[in-house]
């Protein structure tokens, strides 16, 4: 049996460093949030963008290509012209919307203490 210490556990690699590395993009959670929660697990590309204010078509692209990439959403083409692509959750996406979920929920429980806070340095938005 092998025995981890405290270092093994935080290591770059870690689970905890891997799933926060999944919200190093803003949009990835916006988007499984609004394909789960307006779209019911599926949505072609431009509702997508017309449900997400603030993406541009470029970020939208690049995001859904890392979400299928990890996993999280699968692309569905038809050969229609200009071809009909849709996106929607996997089994792992579906599972994932549950964390997003109760983290959107908090954020929404405590809206006074986020608006307190103000905005960072760093943020585009400006309170």
């Amino acid at each position: 049996m092998t025995t981890s210490t405290a270092e093994d556990e935080w290591r770059e690699d870690c689970a905890p460093r891997r799933v926060l590395d999944l919200f190093a993009t803003k949009w990835t959670s916006m988007i499984l949030h609004t394909l789960d929660a307006r779209h019911d697990g599926a949505a072609r590309t431009g509702v997508l963008q017309r449900s997400l204010p603030g993406i541009s078509k470029k970020m939208l692209t690049q995001t859904l290509r890392d979400m299928e990439a990890s996993g999280f959403v699968s692309r569905h083409a038809r050969g229609t012209i200009p071809p009909a692509v849709e996106y929607r959750l996997t089994p792992l996406g579906q599972r994932f919307v549950e964390p997003v979920e109760l983290l959107y929920g908090w954020g929404r429980d405590n809206a006074d203490a986020l608006d307190q806070m103000g905005a960072r340095p760093t943020a585009r938005r400006r309170g």
